[in-house]
């Protein structure tokens, strides 16, 4: 999070791309009886994008292959939202721009937006220390050797 207490859009559009279809349609379903329906730009389309990383020591970028993703546009009170999901999950990358449209433009389910996100950086935090447990006992440590 940013030291104002906020995400960014793009910590935001991140967290939301980590949170199940189910909480995502939940949630932009409510968004949706707030008021006017979304315009929808881009209609969900799936396809492969090239996954790239970053090598931890030298910190070289390099592709590791592509991967199944699914994206999509909306338009909702003015403001674009945007979505990319990995998978062909067309519903979830919709509802997804959705909320990101909606959390842009300020409408009431913004609160229960930034509270998904807080669930879901929780989840991812607790996901990475149980895989730092398991990993734990395969370090190695130089300096008792």
């Amino acid at each position: 999070m940013l030291s104002n207490g906020r995400l960014s859009r793009e910590e935001r559009c991140a967290l939301l791309a980590a949170a199940t279809a189910d909480e995502l349609i939940e949630l932009a379903d409510i968004c949706l009886a707030e008021g006017p329906d979304p315009v929808v730009v881009v209609a969900p389309e799936v396809g492969c994008v090239s996954a790239q990383v970053r090598e931890p020591i030298v910190r070289q970028r390099f592709l590791i292959g592509d991967v199944l993703a699914c994206r999509a546009e909306v338009e909702l009170d003015g403001v674009r939202g945007w979505a990319m999901r990995l998978g062909d999950d067309r519903a979830a990358a919709l509802a997804m721009a959705v909320l990101d449209a909606a959390a842009e433009s300020g409408r009431d389910a913004a609160g229960g937006i930034a509270r998904l996100c807080e669930r879901v950086a929780a989840r991812m935090r607790c996901e990475e220390a149980e895989e730092w447990a398991q990993l734990a006992p395969t370090i190695v440590e130089f300096e008792e050797l």
